[in-house]
């Protein structure tokens, strides 16, 4: 029997409890200590994992003698600050939710992080473990003969309410194109196999949350908007988001086309949100166009019930956390996300955001230096 792998969890909101039900299916594991600031969530949480304790702090989190690991899904504007309270008592092992930062005046912050944290850290790019994303990038070279052009599009759903509504404010998520968006940024640079030179972006604030209001302050977070990244390799990937657009069959839509073809992956929203009336929620699908001899060829690619019910990620979350689990375990020496992966993404959101603000393109440079 392996020996037996302690976490412990920084937030137990709606994806906190993601991550715990997805880590009780991992074999030898168990979450030993949470802390989650709000009663109703850390009393939702203790359910999902009955043997844990909930603390009242970071530092009390750390004072536990067992943990193996640590797991952040804390509100955005918290991850930094917590790493870095990690980094100065009790460098175990992070798995940190995106994004990485939310202020583009903490890219040197992130940076000393980088430098000087002695312990692996995976930042969570949930997006890359999606069995229809996983065949797409699995298979994408050989069904276009290299890519020259990437499209994502993401169209769902406005942004869920959060405890203390957190969430509507850039301030504290660091912009839509940050916060909900750093994971489509991470997949254009996996599968291009390039680095991001600039971006031009143009998105607005059209139909949400325009009728709410909180201590008198309406909420700026963007609802929808285009994105076009230059790569150094020559290739060109374009970002569209609508977030209300609730009615889509699928929620993202991934494309990519060179010279000798097309490949599609068609991924649905959370089955939660599908309506009952309409029967069976939509399965994953994989479409490969080849040139010639021309013809589509459709694949579903099913995702396992179990991880279906234990999340909205379409199980991706559990894969992940494999993965993680191995790193933790000594069996793969370096996370599958990096650091650097979570910084660039959340640089390339920044972008978009300043060239939407000041109708410009806008260098990745001019944040990197």
């Amino acid at each position: 029997m392996a020996h037996l792998i302690n976490y412990g969890l920084i937030g137990c909101g709606m994806m906190g409890q993601e991550h715990l039900r997805n880590i009780a299916l991992l074999p030898d594991t168990q979450v030993s200590a949470i802390f989650e600031p709000d009663a109703g969530m850390a009393k939702q949480a203790l359910e999902l994992a009955p043997q844990a304790v909930l603390v009242n702090s970071i530092d009390a989190l750390l004072d536990v003698a067992d943990l193996d690991c640590i797991v952040i899904v804390s509100p955005n504007f918290r991850h930094l600050e917590q790493l870095e309270a990690i980094a100065q008592k009790r460098p175990l092992p992070v798995l940190v939710e995106k994004p990485l930062f939310t202020d583009p005046d903490h890219v040197a912050r992130i940076e000393a992080f980088q430098q000087n944290y002695p312990a692996p850290v995976w930042v969570a790019m949930e997006y890359r473990y999606m069995p229809p994303i996983a065949a797409f990038l699995k298979e994408a070279d050989l069904a276009t003969g290299g890519i020259k052009m990437l499209t994502i599009r993401e169209h769902r759903f406005p942004f869920l309410e959060k405890i203390g509504d957190w969430n509507r404010f850039n301030r504290n998520t660091g912009g839509t194109f940050v916060e909900k968006c750093c994971h489509f940024f991470d997949l254009m640079r996996l599968a291009l196999g390039s680095e991001p030179v600039r971006i031009m972006a143009s998105g607005s604030i059209d139909v949400n949350h325009l009728d709410e209001d909180y201590a008198g302050e309406t909420p700026d977070i963007l609802d929808n908007g285009y994105v076009i990244v230059d790569f150094t390799s020559g290739a060109r990937a374009v970002l569209e988001l609508c977030m209300f657009a609730d009615g889509a069959r699928y929620q993202e839509e991934v494309s990519a086309v060179g010279p000798k073809g097309k490949i599609e992956a068609l991924v649905p929203g959370p089955g939660r949100f599908w309506p009952e009336h309409l029967g069976e929620a939509p399965v994953p699908q994989l479409v490969i166009s080849p040139r010639d001899p021309k013809g589509p060829i459709v694949r579903d690619i099913p995702v396992d019930p179990t991880l279906l019910e234990a999340g909205d990620h379409n199980g991706s979350t559990f894969y992940q956390h494999q993965g993680f689990l191995e790193l933790v375990r000594g069996q793969r020496d370096t996370p599958e996300v990096s650091l650097e992966d979570g910084k660039i993404s959340v640089i390339m959101g920044m972008a978009a955001q300043l060239s939407m603000r000041e109708h410009r393109a806008v260098r990745i440079d001019e944040f990197t230096g």
